[in-house]
C-alpha cells in the first residue's frame, strides 16, 4: 500500500531476518565478532544474550553465512526437549544416520561422526537458540558434549542463545560446570540513539528509498523515546507510522505520526523504562517482551 506512494521498491521494516538489511550498531559488530571468533578458535562453549527484539537471530543468520564450507552447523530452535528428542533432532540437523536408539548409542555415533570430520579438518558448530528456557537436565546433557573431544580440540563448538535469564540461570550452583565451560559471551544491547537514526535510514535505502529525510528528527527521537532502541519495536513502529502516514497522505513522518503508533501499540507507559539503567528496568522490560512475544 505505501510502497508505491513513498516510492519505496520494497517494505523496508519487515520483522523477518533478512540478510539483506543486516545493519549492525556497534553492539551487533562485537557480538558478530565474537561467534566468529570463538567459532574460528575452536573455544568450545560461546554465549549470546540479549532481550526480546535486539537482534540475536538476525546475528545467528549473518553468521551463518559466514561460515565457510568446511562448517556444519546445527541450529536447534525449540529446546523444549527430552534428551532423545534432542538428539534426533542433532542428528537430523547434522544428517546423520540413526544407528540406535538409546543415549549412549546417540553418542557412540555422533562421536564417530565428529572424529571423521575433525580428521577431515572440518568443523562442527551446534546452536541452541532460546537456551534460557532449557531444563538444568538438558543443559547437563548439552554440557556431557564438550565431553567430546580428542588431546587437542574439542570435537563440536556449541553456542547458547538466549535472553538475559539464561545467565541467571548458569549462577546456579548445579550448574557451575557448565558455567565454567563458557570461554566467550556477549551480551547484546539495544541501539543508541544515533545507531538507531542510522539503522532507519539504512533499511529505507536499502528498500530503494532515494528521496529527501523520510522520518523527521522529532520522529527519529520520539522513535527512540518509545522503542528504546530495540530493533524489533522500531521495526514494528517505522512499518506502522508509514502506513498511517500513507492514510494521512503525509509526505514525511512526524513526531505526531510516531506518538499515535505508539498509543495504538500501547508503548506510551514503557517509555521511561528505556532511559533507565538495566537493573531498575528489567522487570518492566520483561513486561515489555511478554507483550511482543
Amino acid at each position: 500500500m505505501y510502497i508505491e506512494y513513498y516510492g519505496l521498491l520494497r517494505p523496508p521494516f519487515e520483522m523477518t531476518p533478512d540478510p539483506s538489511f543486516l545493519h549492525l550498531g556497534e553492539a551487533h559488530r562485537e557480538g558478530l565478532a565474537t561467534l566468529v571468533y570463538g567459532v574460528n578458535s575452536g573455544k568450545g562453549f560461546v554465549m549470546l544474550t540479549g532481550e526480546v527484539g535486539t537482534g540475536k537471530t538476525t546475528l545467528l543468520h549473518s553468521l551463518l553465512g559466514q561460515l565457510d564450507a568446511d562448517t556444519q552447523s546445527a541450529y536447534i530452535f525449540n529446546p523444549r526437549l527430552n534428551p532423545l528428542d534432542f538428539f534426533r533432532l542433532l542428528f537430523e540437523e547434522l544428517e546423520i544416520e540413526v544407528k540406535g536408539r538409546t543415549k549412549a548409542e546417540y553418542l557412540l555415533t555422533l562421536n564417530e561422526y565428529l572424529i571423521g570430520r575433525l580428521g577431515k579438518d572440518q568443523k562442527t558448530l551446534l546452536i541452541v537458540d532460546e537456551a534460557q528456557n532449557l531444563s538444568a537436565e538438558m543443559l547437563e546433557e548439552i554440557r556431557l558434549l564438550s565431553n567430546l573431544e580428542t588431546p587437542r580440540s574439542k570435537l563440536i563448538q556449541i553456542m547458547l542463545v538466549g535472553q538475559p535469564e539464561l545467565k541467571d540461570m548458569l549462577r546456579r550452583p548445579d550448574l557451575r560446570q557448565l558455567r565454567q565451560r563458557i570461554a566467550l559471551a556477549h551480551h547484546l544491547r539495544p541501539f543508541n540513539e544515533s545507531e538507531m537514526a542510522e539503522y532507519v535510514e539504512s533499511r529505507l535505502a536499502k528498500a530503494g528509498y532515494t528521496g529527501r529525510r523520510l522520518f523527521r528528527r522529532g520522529a527519529l527521537k520520539e522513535l527512540y523515546r518509545v522503542t528504546g532502541g530495540t530493533p524489533r519495536l522500531i521495526n514494528s513502529v517505522c512499518d506502522s507510522a508509514l502506513l498511517l502516514g500513507y492514510a494521512k497522505e503525509k509526505a514525511t513522518i512526524d513526531q505526531s505520526i510516531i506518538r499515535e503508533v505508539a498509543e495504538d501499540l500501547e508503548l506510551g507507559d514503557f517509555a521511561s523504562d528505556f532511559q533507565e539503567s538495566e537493573p531498575e528496568t528489567r522487570s518492566r522490560r520483561r513486561t515489555l517482551r511478554d507483550f511482543f512475544r
